[in-house]
């Protein structure tokens, strides 16, 4: 780049931003070290939004009988923000993961957050049942109004590390 400015655009906020600043990390001698330090700035970014949709999660009515293991501490146990630096997708979410193993209900995340619900067996009859609701948009409503936020702190982390790399350049 002509002038003796940084080897890539510092406006980061484009998915072509993101993946210039993870190839000019690369390029760098410790760059796996920094590839680790800007996905924990992404990651720590996005936790505030983690824990809403956990509390979130939480504040689902519980009607039916004590059971092990509890549905919605298995949910919220697997909310977590994740980030990916290259590959087919490059960028950071919170993500509701599967929760294999827990009462044979792998996609509770995502029928809990459903409208439609979910059917199940009346305690394990298969002759009966019944469709049951969830809190509709559990997961949603926990980053409603707050999106821009979130996509700015993310934003910030990636901005900083462009500029700890332009002033190493420089």
């Amino acid at each position: 780049m002509a002038g003796g400015g940084p080897p890539f655009s510092l406006g980061v906020e484009t998915h072509e931003g993101l993946a210039a600043l993870t190839r000019a990390i690369r390029a760098e001698e410790d760059g796996k070290q920094l590839r680790k330090e800007l996905a924990a700035n992404m990651r720590d970014a996005l936790r505030p939004g983690a824990a809403e949709a956990k509390s979130s999660i939480m504040s689902l009515s519980s009607a039916g009988l004590p059971t092990a293991p509890a549905l919605r501490s298995s949910v919220a146990r697997k909310i977590r923000p994740e980030v990916k630096l290259g590959g087919r997708w490059s960028g950071a979410r919170v993500k509701a993961f599967k929760t294999k193993n827990v009462r044979g209900f792998p996609n509770a995340p995502k029928r809990l957050n459903r409208a439609g619900g979910w059917r199940h067996p009346v305690y394990g009859n298969r002759e009966i049942w019944v469709q049951q609701h969830g809190k509709v948009d559990w997961f949603d409503r926990a980053f409603e109004g707050r999106e821009g936020h979130y996509k700015e702190a993310v934003e910030a982390a990636m901005e900083n590390m462009a500029q700890r790399l332009a002033a190493r350049a420089g």
